[in-house]
């Protein structure tokens, strides 16, 4: 059986959402290994933004009327754009990265409105950038003034990570996109229909299963769909992912199976096993797992089957073959530098484990299965993906990409990252736990570690008890400091607008994060609204919240997002923009002396926190080493010099601020040069500091104070010997 996998338009351009790899991994273990797969959001934008398209698009866009000041301006300088574009899109795949020099020093690329975003500031932010990064900036620039132009003159719907997203969300009927699907197919439908047929030609699946993570790829999922159904009906047609296992639920409207023919939820190794066996007639279809199908035009929800979920550990490592790696973009949208990392650069995408281990918070969907059921992987399992992985795509970047990465595994596998000596760079989701210590955040760069995004969300002690988020202001900023002087970057998901939060709650929770960016703790941020989910406890209960639902009615097609009302809380909409200005000029290291109220249009009260607050809380955060005789040494740096001077020893230590020389006497040096050679060889077998320091004394016959306070131990334990948790 020929099985196609696609990403339906459209995620990232940047680099591929690793559902398909993460099926084609599975099933290449099994006798379903006649598998492709295609990012079609890609080779969408890949079809729009050449020379030939282009021409063609500003063709049509010509003969609308009315057109906005902007657009005119655009179709005004035609030539420019399409002298420039095929060089614009290379230059962003990195394949002609010495234009550089061209677009920063003249007027190379033509420029529209998007281009009047670049005020002083933003020139001062290229001066620290570099000139490839401002030429970045400036060709993403160049691409959305085209998008502006498709989206005004060619399809409204348009845009680089999502495709006709509004008509998706909160879609309680299946009428809205019904009608769009029905409708005259625009010149970007047309492009992703050649682009289908061409798949389907080469190809030649008995099998198309779309993964659908967000509703900006209902559309595109459907419009493929639809063209397939109309053109190869022998074809099956198969969906899943993100949005059926939020939104369609409850999916009743049986004209969704006009474009497909099965939609699974929850992991799609089983349902996707079943689907095939059934399709070769080696199962019935009363039992097929978790799965809609259309009988006598009714929905029917099958999960007639009673297998359990293939195991986290047994389902493959994610396949990239067949997707186009080298010709993904990399664009500069913002200054905001953890939105740098989503959007440019290609990363291997990655899970630790499945779940979440924590899976309390109140605004997540923790009672579905993906959050809710844990099962994490061994650190040598993880190890092992990561190789081959690497081998595949020749990259060494990764993207964990759990809902949180288990500290624990992580430590695991930081120290099987460093036994195997392996060379990556990579970045998490974690939740801000006391469990990353100094020394743990120190171990997780020493493997790669660069970044961190966390949930701060409402920065104040009372919501975040009240959404059991399991952290205080406290300890996240410990942890936050932890991780950057690790030199690990820092990016906090902040929200507003939770159940009860009062204006005096939000003016607090923004003074949290304004001493955060004081403190040089955190180095990026945003802030998103509270957004009630059917599937949260506050969307399963929101009397235990205050808050009161009021829509939508239950639909038969998405049923997710809920509309509520905070009868206890403020006017949260008011907020929005002196919170996004706010943050961004904290991200620039910008106003940070302001009062916070003063980022307001209105009268708000003033902050009752200490200025020195956080400043406060990270100096309660640091330990003694004699806290920690229970913690095991792992050594990271570089092995010290010993040189006996008389009846000393000379060390020296190669620390992050320079080499450090100290002395010791002739027995203590003895010692721990042996100790560290023998920590320098493996990470299986860690000491415990209570027994290091014993077979110091033993001997040396000297007190484990003797070294324990020296300057010697000091200048080490800053070169890289740590003290982890076990």
């Amino acid at each position: 059986m020929k099985i196609s996998l696609f990403i339906p338009p459209l995620t990232q351009i940047n680099t591929p959402y690793p559902a398909t790899a993460y099926l084609k991994g599975f099933l290449n273990e099994t006798v379903y290994n006649n598998c492709s797969q295609a990012d079609l959001g890609l080779e969408l934008i890949l079809g729009i933004f050449n020379k030939k398209t282009i021409g063609e698009l500003f063709d049509e866009a010509s003969l609308q009327q009315d057109l906005s000041p902007n657009v005119q301006h655009i179709l005004s300088q035609r030539h420019r754009y399409e002298f420039c574009v095929d060089a614009v899109i290379r230059f962003l795949q990195n394949k002609n990265i010495t234009l550089a020099h061209k677009i920063c020093a003249g007027d190379y690329l033509p420029q529209a409105s998007r281009f009047e975003a670049l005020n002083e500031e933003v020139e001062w932010l290229f001066g620290s950038m570099g000139i490839h990064d401002k030429a970045k900036m400036l060709c993403t620039l160049f691409i959305e003034d085209i998008g502006d132009l498709i989206i005004e003159c060619i399809s409204p719907y348009f845009g680089f990570s999502r495709y006709a997203e509004d008509i998706a969300r909160s879609a309680t009927s299946f009428d809205p996109l019904l009608k769009l699907l029905q409708a005259k197919n625009s010149s970007i439908d047309n492009i992703l229909i050649s682009i289908i047929d061409k798949h389907v030609a080469v190809e030649q699946p008995d099998i198309v299963i779309f993964t659908i993570p967000f509703p900006g790829n209902v559309y595109g999922a459907f419009k493929a769909g639809q063209y397939i159904k109309n053109n190869y009906p022998h074809i099956k047609i198969a969906m899943g992912g993100g949005f059926p296992n939020t939104e369609l639920r409850s999916l009743s409207d049986a004209r969704v199976f006009d474009f497909t023919d099965f939609i699974s939820l929850d992991d799609g190794e089983r349902p996707i096993l079943n689907i095939l066996e059934y399709l070769e007639g080696k199962r019935e279809k009363n039992l097929l797992k978790r799965t809609f199908v259309r009988e006598e035009n009714e929905v029917v929800y099958v999960n007639g089957c009673k297998m359990p979920d293939i195991a986290h550990s047994k389902t493959g490592t994610p396949d990239y073959t067949g997707l186009l790696l080298d010709d993904y973009i990399s664009m500069l949208e913002m200054a905001n530098p953890m939105h740098r990392l989503w959007s440019d650069g290609r990363w291997n995408k990655l899970t630790v484990a499945h779940g979440c281990y924590w899976k309390r918070c109140s605004f997540c969907d923790i009672s579905l299965d993906y959050i809710g059921r844990y099962e994490p992987a061994a650190a040598s399992v993880l190890a092992d993906k990561i190789e081959t992985i690497i081998a595949q795509t020749g990259t060494t970047g990764f993207h964990f990409v759990d809902e949180a990465a288990p500290p624990l595994v992580m430590r695991d596998l930081a120290l099987e990252i460093l036994d195997r000596k392996m060379d990556i760079s990579w970045w998490a989701n974690i939740r801000f736990e006391k469990t990353f210590s100094d020394d743990l955040c120190k171990l997780l760069a020493a493997s790669g570690c660069i970044a961190v995004t966390g949930g701060l969300e409402v920065a104040s002690d009372r919501l975040l008890q009240m959404m059991e988020k399991g952290v205080s202001v406290a300890q996240v900023s410990q942890v936050a400091s932890n991780f950057t002087q690790a030199g690990i970057m820092v990016h906090a998901y902040l929200m507003y607008g939770f159940p009860t939060q009062t204006a005096q709650e939000t003016i607090d929770s923004l003074e949290v994060v304004r001493q955060l960016f004081e403190a040089k703790v955190l180095q990026s941020g945003f802030w998103h609204r509270f957004s009630m989910t059917a599937h949260s406890p506050v969307g399963l209960n929101p009397e235990k919240y205050q808050v009161v639902k009021i829509g939508p009615e239950d639909g038969n097609f998405a049923n997710n997002d809920l509309i509520h009302e905070d009868p206890k809380g403020c006017d949260h909409d008011l907020f929005s923009e002196g919170l996004r200005k706010s943050l961004y000029n904290f991200m620039m290291e910008n106003c940070l002396d302001w009062p916070v109220q003063d980022w307001f249009d209105f009268k708000t009260p003033k902050t009752t926190l200490s200025p020195k607050l956080i400043q406060s809380y990270i100096n309660e955060g640091f330990s003694d080493d004699e806290e920690k005789l229970q913690y095991k040494i792992c050594w990271t740096g570089n092995l010290p010099t010993f040189t006996q001077q008389g009846k000393n020893v000379k060390v020296g230590i190669e620390t992050p601020h320079g080499i450090i020389i100290t002395k010791l006497d002739v027995k203590s040096a003895e010692f721990m040069e042996r100790q560290l050679k023998q920590l320098t060889t493996s990470h299986k077998s860690l000491p415990v500091l209570s027994d290091f320091l014993n077979e110091y004394t033993s001997e040396t016959a000297l007190p484990k104070e003797n070294l324990l306070h020296s300057e010697t131990w000091s200048a080490i334990r800053d070169a890289g010997l740590l003290l982890i948790r076990f």
